[in-house]
């Protein structure tokens, strides 16, 4: 694990060059500690999940900066957020780039508080589980994409060789114990822990608060809150519709994907490819597999792309509208190892509604075609999406 690279490393490093402040932000064993200590293995290293540490930062954070200066790793910076304005003003003063290397597992509060006291100050990273490059550079390679939706992302999971159920089922377990319960009072972490079962059945469908809400007899109110809380600490997103003007009625409503597809698989009791094979969420997880590979490149590689999806009222659908600058790309998603003529229909529908978009297929497969309607590319492709608009 530790001699593993990973993507975002040169974007760090080069933050770390013009900011006195870099946080990285991400769920927890997503590799934020590996990552910090390898790019800056001299700097002190300090984890605010210690008890005694954690003490000293807030009964005295002044005296708690002016002992771990000139270099510092402070991990899980969360739990101590009455550092971020004394980091603000001993950063003012010093004007020294570099000296802070941050990291986080819960996005809202550190966004925060760093809005509060660091905008300007502090470079930030979101690092999400490996993604499918960087597996490969781990010689972590299988032929279909199955296999790497059912094992997940996570490193310790993968360099350490742990079972899905063993590694998911603690791994959820301490999630609740430790995150839930710090983010929000829920007092019901059954009802909860539900919740998020249920969200992982309508992964890739269209987020209904209504729905979840009557299965748990929760109001909508609580729903979006428990939402919000797994945004938060990285364990679910809503992808949102896109936001141009169209002359047809389009769907409003965010769907629901993981930030883990081995999460994911657990949640929804699927411990085997076979088990992917015949699932009725068969496409739904590929769907969230692709979008999620996109999403990691573009936050690893600091690009700018913006993510949406695309649904008219007649149910014409653009799985994932890819915003690059100017440019439009319109991804249909199909698990299916073949392709079928009617894969192309959405897109074309769309190019009607968008004459300028710029068409792909991302299937189940592995080759790669240019056709009439679009640019076909395998699941082990995607950098060939980049590849093709430069041309």
């Amino acid at each position: 694990m530790e001699q593993l690279i990973r993507d975002i490393a040169p974007k760090v490093l080069e933050a770390l060059e013009k900011f006195p402040i870099t946080g990285i932000m991400g769920p927890r064993q997503s590799g934020k500690t590996t990552l910090c200590q390898m790019l800056k293995p001299a700097f002190t290293y300090v984890n605010l999940e210690d008890i005694s540490l954690r003490n000293f930062a807030k009964s005295d954070p002044k005296g708690f900066i002016e002992t771990y200066r000139n270099g510092v790793i402070i991990d899980e910076i969360q739990y101590v957020p009455e550092l971020f304005s004394y980091l603000q003003v001993y950063t003012d003063q010093r004007q020294v780039n570099g000296e802070y290397l941050i990291t986080g597992s819960q996005h809202f509060l550190l966004s925060q508080h760093i809005a509060q006291s660091l905008a300007g100050r502090i470079a930030l990273f979101n690092l999400l589980p490996l993604s499918y490059s960087e597996l490969q550079k781990g010689n972590f390679m299988f032929d279909n994409w199955e296999e790497y939706v059912i094992r997940g992302s996570y490193p310790r999971k993968w360099f350490n060789n742990i079972d899905a159920v063993e590694y998911y089922g603690n791994y959820l377990n301490t999630y609740i114990e430790r995150d839930v319960r710090m983010l929000k009072n829920i007092l019901n972490l059954d009802v909860f822990q539900k919740f998020i079962k249920l969200l992982a059945g309508r992964t890739g469908q269209l987020f209904n608060q209504s729905s979840l809400g009557n299965e748990l007899g929760l109001d909508n109110k609580t729903v979006n809150a428990w939402m919000a809380l797994l945004e938060a600490s990285f364990i679910a997103f809503r992808l949102y519709p896109y936001h141009s003007n169209f002359n047809k009625r389009i769907v409003k409503t965010p769907k629901i994907y993981f930030y883990d597809t081995g999460l994911l698989s657990y949640l929804l009791g699927l411990r085997t490819v076979q088990d992917v094979e015949i699932h009725f969420a068969k496409g739904q997880l590929f769907e969230n597999f692709i979008i999620l590979e996109k999403l990691k490149s573009t936050w690893n590689f600091k690009t700018h792309e913006n993510y949406y999806f695309w649904r008219d009222s007649s149910g014409n659908e653009v799985d994932l509208l890819i915003e690059d600058g100017a440019k439009l790309l319109a991804v249909e998603i199909k698990s299916s190892q073949t392709i079928h003529p009617d894969f192309f229909k959405n897109m074309q529908h769309f190019s009607k509604v968008k004459p300028d978009v710029i068409p792909f297929l991302v299937y189940g497969g592995k080759e790669y075609q240019k056709r009439t309607f679009g640019t076909v590319l395998g699941f082990n492709q995607l950098n060939e999406m980049k590849s093709d608009l430069k041309k």
